[in-house]
């Protein structure tokens, strides 16, 4: 099944390899606290296991610092057929820089993946899903297809639009669709904010049962309800790879395996196909809620 039209639904399993990465770029000094991203050395090849067990791709999205810490498990991860995608440079805010220094990080970690795993990613997820108000250009200059880092949709991918502008005193001035396909992201299907404590957050060390029951609930609506969607499920290694949580996901493969109609697909090669069935012009004809709006 080459097409989305003959699909139920689309599953695409992301991991955001950020490893050492997540821990330096929020400035901390702390070994004990930076060695948590060091277990991804344990988790990746867990996953991969898991992954080649189900005969199903991926989509890693890889920092370049992780790529340079980390070789060996980048190449892993490429030669097992899985996609790289573009993670920024050391897991940082792009807002926290001018442009020429978004840019910058942005071409450094492009350097390291191709040095690496001999690869160009042609999608992107911010880190953390931050974004600047240049981002999406940087993303076009870039020739970046397809983006995973905003929520306006769910289950439905939509063309992300550049140029909005927005104040508190005025209306919301809504831009022009560009040629980047989101597939959305969804706090909710993150398992970050499930799992993990952080000091100063309210993350829960929820219960795999419990996580478990709040994806599948979400992957059953979307099958049953959006046909032709894509379910998008944001994992990081360090998080997922602990024993009793990938054991939980590979309980939650088996179930969407069972559904007839499902195709476990690189984010990429379903973003394409995403365009090939819905050319921009036509879209923004008859999708006004994602398209430019004029007041």
């Amino acid at each position: 099944m080459n097409s989305i039209s003959t699909r139920q639904l689309s599953v695409c399993l992301t991991f955001d390899f950020d490893a050492l990465s997540v821990w330096l770029s929020g400035g901390s000094v702390n070994p004990a606290e930076i060695s948590r991203g060091e277990f991804c050395a344990v988790a990746v090849p867990r996953i991969l296991r898991l992954l080649a067990k189900h005969d199903i791709p991926a989509t890693f999205f890889v920092p370049g610092h992780t790529a340079l810490a980390y070789p060996e498990l980048v190449r892993d991860i490429a030669e097992a057929g899985h996609e790289i995608g573009h993670h920024g440079w050391v897991h940082e805010n792009p807002a926290h820089f001018d442009r020429d220094g978004e840019r910058a990080n942005f071409a450094r970690a492009l350097e390291a993946l191709d040095r690496v795993a001999g690869v160009r990613p042609v999608g992107f997820r911010s880190p953390a899903v931050d974004l600047s108000v240049h981002s999406i250009d940087i993303l076009l200059e870039n020739g970046m297809r397809y983006d995973s880092s905003c929520q306006g949709s769910d289950f439905t991918p939509y063309y992300l639009r550049q140029g909005d502008r927005w104040s508190t005193s005025g209306p919301y001035e809504f831009g022009d669709s560009s040629e980047i396909v989101e597939v959305p992201f969804s706090w909710l299907l993150d398992d970050f904010p499930q799992f993990e404590f952080e000091q100063g957050f309210s993350y829960t060390l929820g219960s795999p049962s419990k996580v478990r029951e709040i994806w599948q609930g979400e992957f059953d609506y979307a099958y049953e309800n959006v046909p032709g969607g894509v379910f998008d499920l944001c994992m990081h290694p360090q998080v997922i790879g602990r024993g009793h949580r990938i054991t939980m996901l590979d309980g939650l493969i088996e179930h969407m395996k069972s559904r007839s109609g499902v195709v476990f697909t690189r984010m990429g090669e379903y973003a394409e196909q995403w365009r090939a069935a819905h050319p921009l012009e036509a879209w923004k004809a008859t999708r006004p809620v994602h398209a430019r709006r004029d007041a």
